[in-house]
């Protein structure tokens, strides 16, 4: 007797909860649709030619499909890819030495007019050859992929200057296609004033400008700046925003991590898909923000890993309408880390979000943070099939049982990426 069913090359079978932001829309979720979720209990998600075909009961799968690879879900819970919005994973080195110096009383700004900060990761960038950038960064990036995510954003801004801003992107270039997990390249050139402009503010700022942006153009999606006090002030940034604009980048922003100086506002006026940090955001921010349909993106590692209590008001931004996502900052001087299930943990108890705005967050709202809610983020039927199984019974457990990976398997383009040893 001939099979009936339709075949597909992937099915997910049986999992405890099968668990997706609401996927009736491509755009952002805000408010009250932050908590919505799709779940499916003893649930299966098949996949086809890279994209979901269906997400529903296993019964109902097992009678309607008949696929080439199976993967028992079987107690486990199966969700989207996780998206990261926000990282700086192109870097060689460390500066473990200043993570200490925090710790016995020296501040962030002490610690950069030393010497340290940013300009000790643009000598070890500047050091390093394309070869050992590279190498670097698929080592962080597989480090990633392990613990679920499977869309990196990795911006530039160790090299600041011609060479190594525009050789950064040609190493992040090779990676993109390489494959999982996906990279998107954010040009950020305007992340400091290098040491040798020091006294020559403007001509740096021209060089990024007219001479890195429109090359830059050429591989990356996004140009970010760091708007904040001892980087570049907000009449600074709009001026590398718009030109970036021009040049085809979207704008992304550094804003209101430390100081409240109109970042937000710059954001929303330039049409900026994302602004990022938000520490120290106010009213008029917020406002500015949910109107021009920016995306927050919360980076609750860096405040804690820096030690302050300045956490992000993700509550003051959900309730008055602001989209919100997550990400972890991932660098070697303020957020040592890729788990974007750590960051739902803090998201959790320390930005007083629910568990499925964390999710939410995490997922659909991070790709819509980089222009992709129509392609990854949830399960809709059509979606890229870039998912999760992880070994814990509901999406809950993601944020509640933190410090453990609990990653099982990664399926990025509808095929196993990673499967955890053992």
């Amino acid at each position: 007797m001939s099979d009936a069913r339709k075949p597909i090359d992937l099915l997910l079978r049986g999992a405890a909860q099968v668990a997706s932001p609401a996927w009736d829309s491509n755009l952002p979720l805000q408010g009250a649709r932050m908590s919505e979720l799709v779940t499916v209990s003893d649930g299966s998600v098949a996949v086809h030619a890279g994209r979901i075909v269906k997400v529903g009961p296993a019964a109902e799968l097992d009678r309607e499909f008949h696929a080439e690879t199976v993967v028992d879900a079987s107690g486990c819970t199966v969700t989207p890819g996780l998206v990261d919005p926000h990282t700086h994973a192109l870097f060689v080195g460390s500066r473990d030495e200043e993570f200490e110096a925090r710790i016995r009383g020296r501040s962030y700004a002490e610690i950069a007019a030393a010497g340290g900060g940013i300009q000790s990761s643009v000598r070890a960038f500047r050091a390093a050859s394309p070869e050992e950038l590279s190498r670097a960064l698929d080592r962080h990036l597989h480090t990633f992929l392990e613990h679920g995510t499977t869309t990196v954003e990795v911006k530039t801004g160790y090299g600041l200057d011609y060479r190594h801003e525009l050789g950064g992107l040609e190493v992040l270039a090779g990676r993109r296609r390489k494959g999982p997990p996906w990279v998107i390249p954010t040009f950020l050139g305007a992340h400091a004033i290098p040491a040798e402009f020091a006294q020559q503010r403007t001509a740096y700022l021209r060089l990024v400008i007219e001479t890195m942006i429109p090359e830059a153009a050429e591989e990356a999606e996004f140009c970010d700046c760091f708007c904040e006090n001892g980087a570049f002030d907000v009449a600074e940034a709009r001026q590398v925003l718009l030109a970036g604009k021009a040049a085809g980048l979207r704008p992304k922003l550094h804003a209101e991590e430390f100081s409240c100086l109109g970042g937000a506002e710059l954001a929303a006026e330039v049409g900026a898909v994302s602004a990022d940090h938000l520490m120290a955001v106010s009213d008029r921010g917020i406002a500015a923000m949910r109107d021009a349909g920016v995306v927050a993106v919360l980076l609750p590692s860096t405040t804690l890993f820096l030690g302050l209590n300045s956490y992000a008001p993700a509550r003051r931004m959900i309730d008055a309408g602001v989209a919100v996502a997550l990400g972890t900052d991932f660098n070697p001087g303020t957020s040592m880390t890729p788990s974007l299930p750590l960051v739902m943990t803090l998201a959790c108890t320390m930005l007083r979000m629910t568990p499925a705005e964390a999710l939410v967050a995490a997922t659909r709202n991070a790709a819509c943070a980089l222009g992709r809610g129509d392609r990854i983020g949830d399960l809709a039927p059509g979606r890229h099939a870039d998912l999760v199984v992880w070994s814990v019974p509901n999406y809950r457990f993601l944020a509640y049982h933190f410090g453990v990976n609990h990653v099982r398997e990664v399926v990025c383009a509808g095929k196993v990426a990673y499967r955890r040893p053992g």
